[in-house]
Parts: C-alpha cells; structure tokens; sequence
C-alpha cells in the first residue's frame, strides 16, 4: 500500500485553552496533505474519539491538538492502545515536555542549562498569603517570569517586576494548572529551534512588539518580528542548536519539535521548555524554520507524516 493510499485523520481542535489555535493548525495540516493527494480528514477531537476513529478507519492519526489531553501524552496513549500510528512523540516524552516542573528536573539531571526557578503548589497556596510570604520562598531576584506547569503557548504567563504583584500572578497561573512556576526572568534573545525526525533545521528569532512572546504575539499577524536566521553569533548559534537537540533527546521525543530558549546577553543558551505539537499555522515558527532549510508546509508535513509510520514500522521490528 502506497502512503497516500493510508486513510489520514488530522486530530485538531479538543477543548483546552489552545483550541482555536489548534483548529488552525489542524486545517493546514489537512489541505496540505490533501492537495498531496493524501485520503484525508479533519476531526474536531471530542468524547466521541474512539467512535470516530472507528467509524472513519482512520489508519494513522496526524495529532495537531495543542496543550491539554492532545499534548499530554493521553490522546498519544490511546492511540497506543488501538495499534494506530500517530505523529510526534510518545506518551512519556510528551508527558514530560508538558510538564514543566518535570522537564526542568530532566534538564538538571542532564546538565542542560534552565533558569533558576521554584515550584508553587496549589494546595500549599493561600490566596490570603502575603506578598513578602511569597516571596521569602523565591531565593534569586526580580523580575521573575510566573507561569502555569502545564499549559502551552504562554496562556497564564506574567513578567513580575515588582514585590506586589507576584500573589495575583501565582493565583492566575494556579487558576490554569495545580501548581505555578516562578522562574528568573532575564533579558536576551528569543530563539526556538526546529528539530525534524531527529534532525536539527534550524532556528528562529522572535522579536515581539509586545512585552514578550506571549499568546497575542504568537498568534496575531504582525505583532512580531521573525528573524531568519537568528542574529547572533555563529558560535551561540551552534550552541543554541546543541542545547536544544539535547534537550529533544532528555525527554525521548521524537517527530518534530521546537525547542524555546532564552539567549542571555553573554551569549549562553537556556532551555524555557520543548513542544511536542508545535504550532502549524500561517505565524507559527516551525514552518518558517523548515522553509528557511529548503522545505515547504505540505513538504513538512509529508515529512512528519513519513517520521510517524516509519517509527511505528520500528516498533513493530
């Protein structure tokens, strides 16, 4: 059987708080492979997957459900249980790229660089604790950088500059996940690398208009500047690559991924997080990385797709 001869459902939408982003990705996912001349369907992932699936006869899933169960390694294990091929990582590596708390912990352990941070769990959270409470807890200095452990595309981040506000932004972070992450916050460059079946493609610059890359920036056409290649030294840039290939590594991903990372002005590359589903819509950054490596949106796609059976075909072996 030809590839293209594979009933191909795109999995997009869910209900997490990326939703709509995902729905955008998902439908460029589904035009591409099909003017490829893919069998092809989009399904907007709900209670009634497993039937879908079925109904549908889906023989491979390409997954473009951004954060929540799509992200988690839930819709992943599933899958795992039907014996249908699906695209990304497994169920550990996207558990763990997830979860930020025990991504960071991984990165430790592997001597990848991670800005001092501590965890906020909470059931150990008072929203009538103090400011100076909280802020006894954190052992490095302003400004901080407040974030939920389990969530993506910065949904519930806030840069803390002063004392006062870092009680309400622990409780918004708290508001989206069971515990919040205060992380140090430093000025560099923001650089995200693409890493393709195993191969680095290269990396992106983002310059935001806004305070940082945040959910408006990332999803709103023309709030941000896209520098490609990165400006910064070719021996950082090197660097930045080898940090983030390490990082993909730690976490046993696999299929595509874009690793985040802070540049600080010294030039030393800190990984924020990996995403297993990176984003593919028309502001997204890894198709803008694969087309700076020579490779277009359907092209990527087929790409991933191909990742997605040859690594099921593996597993079989």
């Amino acid at each position: 059987m030809k590839l293209t001869d594979k009933r191909i459902g795109v999995l997009m939408g869910g209900q997490s708080a990326e939703r709509e982003v995902s729905l955008r990705s998902g439908k460029a996912i589904h035009n591409a492979l099909k003017g490829l001349g893919y069998d092809v369907v989009a399904i907007d992932v709900g209670h009634d997957l497993l039937n879908v699936l079925k109904k549908e006869k889906i023989e491979t899933a390409f997954i473009a459900l951004h954060g929540g169960y799509g992200e988690n390694g839930s819709i992943q294990g599933m899958l795992e249980v039907l014996g249908i091929p699906y695209t990304g990582s497994g169920v550990l590596a996207s558990a763990l790229a997830m979860d930020k708390e025990a991504s960071k912990k991984i990165f430790l352990y592997h001597k990848i660089p991670v800005l001092p941070f501590i965890i906020v769990q909470r059931s150990a959270f008072n929203v009538q604790r103090s400011e100076m409470k909280i802020k006894s807890l954190i052992n490095f200095p302003l400004p901080w950088v407040v974030k939920p452990a389990t969530e993506g595309s910065s949904v519930g981040v806030t840069i803390v500059r002063e004392d006062r506000k870092i009680r309400p932004a622990v409780k918004k972070a708290l508001s989206l996940s069971n515990r919040a992450i205060i992380e140090k916050y430093i000025r560099g460059k923001e650089v995200h690398i693409g890493i393709l079946n195993g191969r680095v493609l290269g990396g992106v610059e983002v310059r935001p208009s806004l305070e940082f890359y945040n959910y408006e920036a990332k999803y709103t056409a023309g709030m941000t500047e896209y520098i490609l290649p990165p400006e910064i030294k070719s021996s950082v840039y090197k660097r930045a690559k080898e940090v983030a290939f390490n990082a993909h590594v730690a976490l046993g991903c696999g299929g595509a991924t874009r690793v985040d990372l802070i540049i600080s002005i010294k030039g030393n590359p800190y990984v924020l997080e990996v995403n297993t589903i990176p984003g593919m819509t028309e502001t997204s950054l890894l198709p803008k990385i694969a087309k700076q490596s020579g490779m277009d949106f359907p092209g990527m796609a087929e790409e991933i797709l191909r990742g997605a059976i040859n690594a099921s075909k593996e597993k079989r072996q």
